[in-house]
């Protein structure tokens, strides 16, 4: 009974997914939930992968799913997705058995210490009570439900730990005696909670507001200055926040850099001059000074490109973050100002000050204005400013295009998952390589697309269960871009896969750890060689037959656009794979950026005009491959 009122209260606060893994002093929670009709119940075999799954789904559903496990060093193979929950702000439960407490520290078998395991990653731990047939214990264990779903959903959303102590005996056997005869007649709100499958406690999540006195001084700086930028960093709502920043780039008529993980970067702009591209031309020391801002909006957390922080770095100026959670970002210290606010309400509040205190100047200038034509001065200079931009984009767009005719490379892999993936799919790209490369070579487009990666500690570990667990979460066709690393990481993610949700994975295998090539370290032979790139030659082809999924290996562009296409026509999980090579990929990404600045440098008379055509001829990018002003 007291499992049953603990799932029954978490479902009325909204929770809709279980994850668990078998263990059996679980038991009582895992029947409680078998039991519950409202409940979507996951079984996986690994704690590790049960975890990102529920991860995925937290990141997608933006609620959080539990995960149950039985006591021990299943507990511990939590931490790594409580981790990247804590880090990316997403909602996620753990409710885990333990032993009851005459048990612990006395030699009993699988018992650890389970108290506050996940320290400071967890938003809140709590120790409940052993499980007792008694109204106000029940009633505070409906209570305690309510505000761990309440605390995971907090602002910032995460990771919340109920540690469950039971006694045996686990399984759903009758005890005379254990709960007295009538007690649910007795005690309806402990035994069966409020009428109408009403929570005990509605908990409202508190969505903090910027400052009117802040709002107001910086609509009137972005009124005087020009040379503004706005820049989208990953957000764990990209639902909210990517329309929000969109709406703000096309109210204050500054370019809007979006980060693949931001929300803002495909779909409708909204009248926003969005850009990508951006971490290939601010690669070059001349162009980043050419383009150096006076005003910067930096919304959420830091940009995944290391170019344009680069760029924030140099900056200097005025710099505002803006973001609703406790954890700092601003690991450059540039941040001349930084408002906990939350950023989708915050664009709006912004938005509507910058309206009124417009109508308030132009009453103003009206009389002054009369029988004046043409664009004022500051008109000009944000154009002028703006053509900056296009016209560094446009030198990008043109060296990727060239450089997607030839031989595919890993760049061109994310750009063609892009373009193939169904308007409403969903792109889940890995850490390392993979989210640099879709971040580089996947311009802003039209087409409605939701991408999500596990940014927040940027590990590679459970990669494929975390897809899977985005595409239970959700609705619509999940792509997956993934490295043969972190594939290795997490092949019982495939089992998630296979069982619980359809994935297409792309897996770029070349043989080994890619994203060195692009360190100093890459000299170093033949330690570097050995330890660092670590080729593992291993066949994916078997993992594909051990796991019962589809497996298709491609080399070429064309026959990876085909493959792509076969696998969303068909629906199910499959696996293509992309052999790559380390070197010679690295070697593809610099000649991307050097025809960047060779196009940059051929019109650097006249900053408005597009770039060159090149040698080769053709007309530029790809209409997708454009930044996009509606």
């Amino acid at each position: 009974m007291w499992a049953g009122v603990l799932l029954d209260e978490l479902a009325r606060a909204g929770v809709r997914e279980v994850v668990l893994a078998p263990g059996y002093r679980s038991a009582p929670l895992v029947m409680a939930a078998a039991a519950d009709a409202r409940l979507r119940v996951f079984t996986h075999l690994d704690e590790r992968s049960a975890a990102f799954f529920a991860l995925g789904v937290g990141k997608r559903a933006r609620r959080p799913a539990a995960v149950i496990t039985t006591s021990g060093t299943a507990v511990a193979n939590l931490l790594p997705a409580v981790v990247e929950a804590s880090y990316s702000e997403a909602p996620l439960l753990l409710l885990t058995a333990d032993r009851p407490h005459r048990l612990r520290g006395a030699d009993a078998n699988q018992a650890i210490d389970q108290a506050g395991i996940f320290g400071r990653h967890v938003r809140d731990f709590v120790e409940a009570a052993p499980p007792e047939a008694e109204e106000a214990a029940l009633v505070h264990l409906r209570a305690l439900a309510a505000r761990a779903v309440a605390s995971s959903l907090g602002r910032p959303a995460g990771p919340v730990h109920l540690n469950l102590p039971f006694a045996k005996p686990l399984a759903p056997t009758r005890v005379p005696g254990d709960v007295p005869d009538g007690f649910a007649a007795a005690h309806p709100l402990a035994a069966r909670g409020r009428p109408e499958a009403a929570p005990v406690t509605r908990i409202a999540v508190r969505r903090s507001a910027p400052p009117a006195g802040r709002l107001a001084e910086l609509a009137a700086r972005v009124r005087e200055v020009d040379r503004g930028l706005i820049v989208a960093g990953p957000s764990p709502e990209p639902e909210r926040d990517g329309p929000a920043a969109k709406a703000l780039a096309a109210a204050t008529g500054y370019p809007l850099l979006p980060d693949a993980l931001s929300g803002a970067r495909f779909g409708d702009a909204g009248g926003a001059l969005r850009l990508g591209g951006y971490d290939l031309f601010l690669g070059d020391a001349a162009t980043r000074e050419a383009l150096r801002p006076e005003l910067v909006l930096r919304l959420g957390a830091s940009p995944t490109s290391a170019n344009l922080l680069s760029l924030l770095g140099e900056a200097g100026g005025e710099q505002w973050v803006i973001d609703a959670g406790d954890r700092w970002k601003d690991h450059l210290n540039v941040a001349s100002d930084y408002l906990r606010a939350d950023v989708a309400g915050f664009a709006e509040a912004l938005c509507a000050a910058m309206d009124a205190g417009s109508a308030d100047a132009g009453a103003e200038a009206a009389p002054k204005a009369a029988g004046l034509e043409g664009p004022s001065a500051g008109d000009e200079s944000k154009a002028q400013w703006s053509a900056l931009w296009r016209r560094a984009q446009e030198a990008a767009a043109r060296a990727v295009a060239e450089a997607s005719q030839g031989e595919l490379f890993e760049g061109a892999v994310c750009a063609q998952v892009v373009r193939a993936a169904p308007p409403g799919s969903t792109v889940f790209v890995s850490s390392s390589m993979p989210v640099r490369d879709l971040d580089a070579f996947a311009f802003p487009c039209r087409k409605p697309l939701l991408v999500h990666g596990n940014r927040g500690a940027s590990g590679i570990d459970g990669i494929l269960s975390s897809a899977a667990g985005v595409a239970a979460g959700g609705e619509g066709p999940v792509l997956a871009v993934v490295g043969d690393v972190a594939f290795i990481h997490d092949m019982n993610g495939l089992l998630s896969a296979r069982d619980h949700a359809e994935v297409i994975f792309v897996l770029v295998n070349n043989d080994g750890g890619g994203i060195f090539h692009f360190l100093p370290i890459r000299s170093f032979e033949p330690a570097f060689t050995r330890h660092f790139a670590a080729p593992h030659g291993l066949d994916f082809a078997h993992a594909a037959g051990l796991y019962g999924l589809p497996h298709e290996r491609v080399r070429t562009r064309a026959e990876l656009g085909s493959s792509l296409e076969r696998a969303i026509t068909r629906g199910g999980s499959r696996i293509i794979e992309v052999e790559t090579d380390r070197e010679r990929n690295r070697l593809c990404r610099r000649a991307v950026c050097d025809a960047v600045r060779s196009y940059l440098r051929e019109n650097a008379a006249d900053p408005g005009r597009a770039p060159a055509r090149s040698r080769r001829g053709g007309g530029g990018g790809r209409p997708d491959q454009m930044g996009d002003r509606e």
